[in-house]
């Protein structure tokens, strides 16, 4: 593996020569301890997803990534053409709401200042994505540091404290040129255009209105957004509030753009919907990993517009998994998903309480690319439970040579 982001990865010329390369071995995962009670380092697990190593399913290399540096909350990171890594930031030193950008030395890691223009930062902040042939980028918003930061408050929402818009920047320029409104689209968190490099559209997540929103650019030149995907909260008993939203925390597409792929956090399920015609996305897949809605659980669910039943518990490996589907990767020919089920362990320990006490897992998931579908690999687990360290809290997934959710072609 290169050591320089501008050299890094097999260097595929298009997203569809991308799907040609050779199977994944392993995978880069950060490993949280903050606010877990264990006092350790957070640090990057690496884990053997080889089905002909010896050590397939086990972490075989952490390292720590404990920060160095004084930068505040930071998200989203992506390479450029200039060789140079962008990192989206939700904040300031002090917790509150900045959405701006550093930019770090592709060889070095050196923090070489900010992409926007000075005063030019977005009010919050979370995910981006560029498409340089149509001098754009596009960024997403949470909330403030210090409104997420200790848990989800319902206050919070009514003041007005969570995200519902979408930036738009002229890529030359680093400004923003529109403020996209989205109706029922309260937090979008992660955005993708489509892998084409040409494609003036995408999708984007909105968490706690549970919603997909498709982006497009006008023949004008200006950019509009609509909901195209609405997964209906469910009416319930014994839990914070009387409806449960499913919470959409991670979305990615496929490289050849046909399946996009989204996770419930809460629900508890992971989808998987033909986008052939973006405008009327088609479910193909569905499959409970967990989530907060399964028998036996504290929440009793009293009105349901999809499920007749609540779905059982996930034993995977003699092991009762915590949590729900959150961070997703899939291998570049679309054959394997790949899922954690840590969302943020302020979060965590509101919402699943066991997820502190018994660490985060990874799961696998097998994909049908030709009908569509979705079916669990039953022998495949990675238990951050175990860890040396005591229980940690994974979170998302990356190749080393690149993949569906960090790649971008120019």
């Amino acid at each position: 593996m290169a050591t320089k982001c501008g050299n890094c990865g097999p260097g595929y010329s298009t997203p569809l020569e991308a799907m040609k390369g050779p199977r994944e071995e392993i995978i880069y995962l950060p490993c949280i301890y903050r606010n877990t009670g264990t006092e350790a380092p957070d640090y990057l697990a690496t884990v053997d997803v080889d089905p002909k190593s010896p050590q397939y399913c086990q972490v075989i290399e952490p390292k720590d990534i404990h920060a160095k540096c004084e930068l505040a909350f930071l998200h989203t990171s992506h390479c450029l053409a200039s060789g140079e890594v962008m990192i989206s930031s939700l904040g300031d030193l002090k917790g509150n709401g900045k959405g701006g950008f550093v930019l770090l030395d592709g060889e070095t890691f050196e923090v070489k200042g900010t992409w926007e223009r000075p005063g030019g930062a977005a009010p919050l902040g979370y995910d981006f994505w560029y498409q340089p042939r149509h001098n754009v980028m596009i960024s997403t918003e949470w909330a403030a540091p210090n409104v997420l930061r200790d848990g989800f408050n319902p206050a919070d929402v009514e003041a007005g404290l969570y995200g519902s818009h979408l930036y738009v920047w002229d890529w030359q320029r680093h400004e923003i040129v529109q403020t996209l409104s989205l109706k029922d689209g309260l937090i979008p968190l992660e955005i993708r255009f489509l892998h084409n490099p040409d494609a003036a559209q995408g999708f984007v997540g909105c968490a706690l209105s549970s919603t997909i929103q498709r982006f497009y650019k006008n023949e004008g030149g200006t950019w509009s957004v609509e909901k195209v995907i609405q997964v209906p909260p469910k009416k319930v008993k014994g839990w914070l509030l009387p409806e449960m939203p499913g919470l959409i925390t991670d979305i990615l597409l496929s490289l050849d753009d046909r399946f996009l792929y989204f996770s419930n956090w809460l629900h508890g399920d992971l989808r998987q919907y033909d986008v052939s015609d973006p405008q009327r996305p088609r479910l193909t897949g569905q499959l409970f990993l967990g989530g907060s809605i399964v028998k036996g659980g504290p929440v009793q669910v009293l009105e349901d517009q999809e499920l007749k039943s609540q779905p059982e518990p996930l034993v995977v490996k003699g092991k009762r998994v915590a949590g729900g589907p959150q961070m997703i990767q899939l291998s570049l020919d679309g054959k394997r998903l790949y899922v954690t089920t840590s969302l943020y362990s302020a979060w965590d320990k509101q919402f699943y309480p066991d997820l502190i006490r018994e660490g985060s897992v990874m799961l696998q998931v097998d994909v049908d690319t030709v009908k569509g579908g979705l079916k669990l690999n039953p022998n495949f687990l990675v238990d951050f439970g175990k860890e040396p360290l005591g229980p940690a809290l994974a979170h998302e997934l990356r190749y080393p040579g690149g993949d569906c959710s960090s790649d971008i072609w120019i």
